[in-house]
């Protein structure tokens, strides 16, 4: 049976496609068509938006669902769809709408209805939560903030080279508005079908050592789906937030790939 030929990787939020450039030369390497689009607004380098954050304010994720549905939707054969951070709560998203062969959904954001918030999920997002009108803004971390929040087994000196090559500000109405879809009636922005039959197989990644996304809120998240489809649960002892770059992401990046190559099934199609 044909596999996917084509993978396409999601950034989280505080990153860029940037994020993922060990990836794609690692997947290239392996035949594979990579695909790293940026949210809508957010197609320039890491030192413009730094520069100019506003792009990052004004994005939203009704907007950042239909770009990547436009690139996905016209490909010969449903992709592979790997997600980091919100990246994975935005795999979910799309597989419950009939995308991709296979979703992996990396240190993922929870989608809407899971309540489990560890202390350090807490402490990691407060520079966002502290301030309700962060909700109307992009906000940043300091590169202590950042090294709690992503790479906390790394040394000060490893994190400030992670940051001044990748991080830049998110928008904080994405940090606000997971927060407030579990206590806001109806449907939200996050919100999957967890009994779905119908999509493409997922695997969660969790980071043993993720401050900002805990291997609880991730094992929560795989929790609530209870359908047929196949959903697993895979975690890395001693890993960070920063997965897909700190040393030793290979065997992250080659786990993922193999399970969703083993698993994929081209059948799926997406909503008309």
């Amino acid at each position: 049976m044909q596999k996917p030929d084509t993978i396409v990787l999601i950034h989280g939020l505080w990153m860029t496609p940037r994020s993922w450039e060990q990836w794609i030369d690692h997947y290239q390497r392996r035949g594979l068509n990579v695909l790293a689009p940026a949210y809508p607004g957010l197609e320039v380098e890491v030192e413009a938006l730094r520069a100019d954050p506003s792009p990052i304010a004004a994005v939203t994720i009704p907007a950042t669902l239909q770009r990547l549905e436009s690139i996905i939707s016209p490909l010969a054969t449903p992709p592979i769809i790997m997600g980091h951070s919100f990246g994975g709560a935005l795999v979910q998203l799309l597989l419950d709408r009939g995308y991709g062969a296979a979703g992996v959904a990396i240190d993922s954001v929870p989608t809407e209805g899971v309540y489990t918030l560890p202390l350090s999920q807490i402490r990691a997002s407060f520079p966002v939560l502290e301030n309700p009108a962060n909700r109307h803004r992009a906000v940043g971390f300091t590169p202590d903030q950042f090294h709690y929040a992503f790479t906390n087994t790394l040394s000060k000196e490893e994190s400030a080279k992670a940051y001044e090559r990748y991080h830049v500000a998110a928008p904080g109405a994405w940090v606000w508005g997971g927060v407030l879809a579990n206590f806001t009636p109806g449907h939200q922005e996050t919100w999957v079908n967890y009994a779905n039959n119908d999509r493409a197989p997922l695997l969660f990644i969790a980071g043993g050592a993720d401050n900002i996304m805990p291997p609880a809120v991730n094992k929560a998240n795989f929790g609530h789906y209870k359908s047929r489809a196949l959903t697993e649960y895979k975690e890395f002892p001693g890993r960070t937030h920063y997965t897909v770059g700190q040393d030793g992401w290979e065997e992250a990046a080659d786990y993922a790939l193999d399970w969703a190559l083993k698993n994929a099934r081209l059948a799926v199609k997406a909503e008309a």
